[in-house]
C-alpha cells in the first residue's frame, strides 16, 4: 500500500497536531489507516513520522521550495525504508542507503506514475488521499545527475538534523555519495541552457503581437521581460509565505536609476537594476492594468496579478504563463519553417530565460555588476556559469598548438 505521507506545508502543522493528539483519522482517514496497519508490523513508524514532520517543518519555514524538494525525497525514502527494509529510517546502515540509491535509479513499476498526481484533496471536512499517487514519476526515465544530487542532499541534511536532535549517531550519506557508481564527476565544459537568438525573438515577438488582440497576454509579456531582462527566478516573482512581490518594490534613486527589490535564495534581499528597455515594458504592463506609467512608493498591487481573485501568483501559475508563450513560439517557428528551432524549444523551461538574459549580457557588463543582479554570493559562480574565463583562456592558449 503506497500513500503520501505529507501534505502541503500549510497543512503540515495540522498533520503534526493530529498526530500529537491522536485525531489524524478525523482529517486524514487513509493516512491514519496506513499508520495503524504498519505500526503493528513496525512500531518505529510511530516514532519516525513525527520526526520527519518536525524536520520538514523546520526547513519548510525558510522556503516553500525547499520544503517541497525535501518532502518528495524524504517521503519516498521513509516509505522504502518501512515497506522494503522493514526498519526505522534512523537505523539504516551504509549498505542500506546504497540499496536505496539502487532503488531510486530503478524503482519497482508499482512505485511509479506516468504523470504528476495530486496528493490530498479536500472533501467535506477531510483530506482524501489520491489512490493514483506514487513516489516516483516515469519508470522508464532514469534520474538525471541533478536529481540524484538532490536525493543525496536531502538525505544528508536529514541525517545531519537527526544527529543534532540526538536521534541517531551516524550519517553514512557522504560516503555513499562519494562511492556512488551512478554519479558522474563533472569535468567537461558546461554551458547554461539558453534560448537561441531566434527562439527568444519568436517567444517575445509572438506574445507581443498577439497581446494587441488579446490584452490579457500583456501579463505573459511582462513576465517574460522580468525573467529574461532582470535575470529573475520564477520564485522571486511569486507569492510566498514570507514575501509578496508588489509594485512598491520598484524604486528610483536620487540619480533617476530604477531598481527592483526581490527576495532570492536563502531569504536574501537584493536590488536588481532596471534597463531602459525593461522600463518600457513595465510602463506598457502597468497601463494595461489601469495604473500610472511608473510605480509609486506606496503601491500594494502584486507585480504579477491574477485575472480572477486577489493577491499574487504562485510559482506554478507563473510557469504556466511562460509555457503558454513558449507554446505559441513553438507553433510559429514550425509554421515559418524553423523545424529544428521549434523542436529544441519544446525542452525549454522558464529558468532558461534567466540564463539567456545573463548569457547575452555577460559580453557587455562587468562581472561584478552581473553577479550582483543575479544574486550570486560569489563572483566565481557567475564566472563559472556565464563568463568561463579559465575555459576561454585555455582555449586561446591551445588553439595555436602545432602537431
Amino acid at each position: 500500500m503506497l500513500i503520501p505521507l505529507v501534505d502541503t506545508f500549510k497543512q503540515l502543522r495540522y498533520q503534526i497536531a493530529h498526530l500529537d493528539d491522536g485525531t489524524l483519522s478525523s482529517e486524514y482517514p487513509e493516512l491514519a489507516l496506513f499508520i495503524q496497519q504498519y505500526s503493528l508490523k513496525l512500531a518505529e513508524v510511530l516514532e519516525d513520522l513525527p520526526f520527519i514532520y518536525q524536520f520538514l517543518y523546520v526547513y519548510g519555514r525558510k522556503s516553500e521550495a525547499t520544503f517541497t524538494r525535501f518532502r518528495n525525497e524524504i517521503e519516498r525514502f521513509a516509505l522504502w525504508t518501512w515497506l522494503v527494509k522493514g526498519t526505522s529510517v534512523l537505523n539504516l546502515k551504509r549498505e542500506d542507503i546504497e540499496h536505496y540509491i539502487d532503488f531510486v535509479v530503478d524503482p519497482h513499476a508499482h512505485w511509479c506514475s506516468d504523470s504528476v498526481q495530486w496528493r490530498f484533496k479536500q472533501k467535506m471536512a477531510q483530506r482524501i488521499a489520491n489512490p493514483k499517487w506514487r513516489p516516483f514519476i516515469g519508470k522508464d526515465t532514469k534520474p538525471s545527475q541533478q536529481s540524484l544530487n538532490s536525493t543525496f542532499t536531502a538525505l544528508n541534511v536529514f541525517y545531519k538534523f537527526a544527529i543534532l536532535e540526538e536521534k541517531t549517531f551516524a550519517n553514512f550519506v557522504p560516503v555513499v555519495k562519494k562511492n556512488c557508481p551512478y554519479l558522474i564527476v563533472q569535468s567537461q565544459i558546461n554551458q547554461p541552457d539558453t534560448l537561441s537568438d531566434l527562439q527568444w525573438e519568436y517567444v517575445l515577438k509572438v506574445t507581443e503581437e498577439l497581446a494587441e488582440k488579446q490584452p490579457d497576454l500583456e501579463r505573459n509579456l511582462f513576465t517574460l521581460a522580468c525573467l529574461k531582462g532582470l535575470y529573475l527566478r520564477i520564485s522571486e516573482l511569486s507569492e510566498r509565505a514570507n514575501w509578496s512581490p508588489v509594485m512598491s518594490h520598484f524604486w528610483q534613486d536620487a540619480d533617476g536609476f530604477w531598481f527592483l527589490r526581490v527576495m532570492g535564495k536563502g531569504n536574501k534581499l537584493r536590488d536588481v537594476t532596471l534597463s531602459e528597455s525593461f522600463i518600457e515594458y513595465l510602463k506598457r504592463y502597468r497601463l494595461y492594468r489601469g495604473l500610472s506609467a511608473l510605480p509609486r512608493v506606496d503601491e500594494p498591487f502584486p507585480i504579477i496579478h491574477k485575472l480572477r481573485g486577489s493577491g499574487g501568483m504562485t510559482v506554478r501559475q507563473i510557469r504556466r504563463l511562460v509555457q503558454h508563450s513558449f507554446d505559441l513560439a513553438i507553433a510559429a517557428l514550425a509554421k515559418d519553417g524553423f523545424k529544428e528551432e521549434s523542436e529544441n524549444l519544446i525542452a525549454a523551461t522558464a529558468h532558461w530565460l534567466r540564463h539567456t538574459g545573463a548569457t547575452h549580457d555577460a559580453a557587455t557588463r562587468p562581472l561584478k555588476h552581473l553577479s550582483e543582479d543575479l544574486g550570486h554570493a560569489k563572483l566565481a559562480t557567475t564566472d563559472q556559469i556565464y563568463i568561463q574565463t579559465n575555459i576561454k583562456e585555455r582555449a586561446k592558449s591551445g588553439v595555436k598548438r602545432k602537431l
